[in-house]
């Protein structure tokens, strides 16, 4: 489990695909590294990975490996990223850390595309393409992944939402990276699916 703080963006240094799988290469500092080991879960733009290998980079800098599937990569964006790209990471959520932002399983429902961006010198805003099914999961307020971020919703319109994002939130994460027509992924609030299911299951009976 994650809370959708993003603690760091890596840079890809490559991907590569074979045998229907692709091995997920970023660069990360020493001191991350300490504190991994083979196995530990790592949000990678929002997807729930596995550490698979260490590898010495440069001086200051480790590599991380990941093998990414066939059907993270069809649901995703993993599949679009390479080398030189920058990606959102978040360990996972430990007993005792602060939530600082909501539960984020990991596991990504649907990707979408930035369709437009209002930007000052305070706030930007990001509008994003949404379609029906899953546009019924979105509320004004209410809690939204984007890219492994946790974010509060804006406005919800038939077939898009925005959100909200201060200058703190687009240094720390790959958002602020974002052009129009990019690709991003989104997991919606696991709560408010099983709160809109149920109301729907309880109107058929």
């Amino acid at each position: 489990m994650f809370t959708g703080i993003v603690q760091s963006q890596a840079e890809v240094i490559s991907v590569t695909t074979a045998n229907n799988l692709s091995r997920l290469i970023i660069s990360v500092d020493n001191a991350l590294v300490s504190q991994l080991e083979l196995g530990a879960s790592i949000a990678i733009n929002g997807v729930c990975l596995t550490v698979v290998e260490f590898y010495e980079h440069t001086n200051s800098m480790h590599a991380i490996a990941f093998d990414v599937i066939d059907e993270t990569l069809r649901v995703s964006t993993l599949g679009q990223i390479s080398a030189g790209d920058w990606v959102n990471m978040e360990r996972s959520l430990k007993v005792g850390d602060e939530l600082g932002g909501h539960i984020v399983s990991g596991h990504v429902h649907f990707t979408s595309t930035l369709l437009s961006k209002d930007e000052t010198d305070t706030n930007t805003t990001l509008y994003f393409s949404c379609e029906n099914p899953w546009l019924t999961y979105v509320f004004d307020k209410g809690f939204i992944t984007i890219n492994g971020t946790s974010l509060t919703v804006g406005k919800v319109t038939d077939a898009s939402f925005n959100v909200h994002l201060i200058p703190e939130t687009l240094s720390r994460t790959n958002l602020g990276k974002l052009n129009l027509g990019d690709t991003v992924n989104l997991e919606f609030d696991q709560q408010t699916i099983t709160i809109v299911k149920t109301i729907e299951r309880m109107k058929l009976n």
